[in-house]
């Protein structure tokens, strides 16, 4: 595998409500893997839009098991979990710790089932790949960053799109 298939995300679309669900039914996909800052809301917002939730509550409706996956720390990622009513995995760690493998196993699912959806491809697509998930890209939301990592590994990104 080399370096654009580890940061090359299977599907790309602008928005969560985008995601195409019953494509991802077709191939066998019921367990959804999130991001949540600039993913889901902006970065350390704690709000969540009603027609976020609504969403969610229609995903879980049509038979998908959602989970938050985040590098970010407990009482965050359990607020935003609880206001969607979904599972959490915290401090996951991305790419490189195992956040996305714990989340299936508290899902009780399998990898092949199994989309991780993000808006960073050197966190989220990275991550997902290399535990051989299917990857789905969401542009990020327009909003102040974390400015030491995301913010350099936005840069990064830019260049890496090009040749994707």
């Amino acid at each position: 595998m080399g370096l654009l298939d580890i940061v090359r995300p299977k599907m790309q679309v602008n928005s969560l409500m985008e995601i195409p669900l019953e494509e991802l039914r077709a191939q066998g996909i019921c367990y959804l893997l999130f991001d949540l800052d600039n993913t889901i809301v902006p970065y350390n917002d704690p709000n969540i839009p009603d027609e976020i939730i609504a969403w969610f509550q229609q995903i879980k409706g049509a038979g998908f098991f959602p989970c938050l996956v985040s590098n970010n720390h407990g009482p965050r990622v359990e607020d935003a979990a609880g206001k969607l009513d979904i599972p959490f995995i915290c401090d996951a760690k991305k790419p490189w710790g195992d956040g996305f493998l714990r989340a299936v196993a508290l899902l009780g699912g399998r990898k092949e089932q199994t989309a991780v959806v993000g808006d960073q491809l050197l966190t989220d697509m990275v991550g997902g790949n290399k535990d051989c998930f299917f990857t789905i890209l969401v542009a990020p939301m327009k909003s102040k960053e974390y400015w030491f990592t995301t913010h350099f590994s936005r840069r990064v990104e830019k260049i890496l799109k090009k040749f994707l």
